[in-house]
């Protein structure tokens, strides 16, 4: 059996962290499986709608980071709890930023693993928080 935290650190270290060598929707075409969906308290998205959900905040938090904290694997699931940072340029969910400022929130993931492919992601991630740090 392949090792699943490898899958999901990669999700958090080369997708989620914006960095240089990773093509972002070419690495999460491989990780995520063709079904995926990611739930969170109110929606759900399929893996082309994170995709370009991605996109879009690596160019909007150009220096945005997720940092494993604490990651617990049961069978086919891998639970995350991250840190997640950075600071937007541009306008961010309704509020305007101008890169001077930024968040640090943690972020709660729990990640179901099939055929070496992500399949589902329960999250929670804590933006109100952010937007109290950016307004702040």
């Amino acid at each position: 059996m392949q090792n699943l935290e490898e899958i999901v650190t990669k999700f958090y270290t080369q997708c989620l962290t914006v960095n240089t060598e990773t093509d972002v929707a070419e690495l999460m075409g491989q990780l995520l499986a063709d079904d995926f969906q990611s739930l969170g308290s109110v929606d759900t998205k399929g893996k082309a709608q994170l995709i370009g959900q991605m996109q879009f905040f690596w160019k909007l938090i150009p220096n945005m980071t997720w940092e494993i904290q604490e990651l617990i694997q049961e069978g086919n699931r891998v639970v995350v709890r991250s840190i997640a940072s950075g600071a937007p340029n541009g306008d961010f969910m309704g509020f305007p930023t101008d890169g001077s400022k930024s968040f640090s929130i943690m972020t709660i993931d729990i990640h179901t693993i099939e055929n070496g492919q992500i399949v589902k992601v329960y999250h929670l991630e804590d933006w109100v928080t952010a937007m109290k740090q950016l307004k702040g």
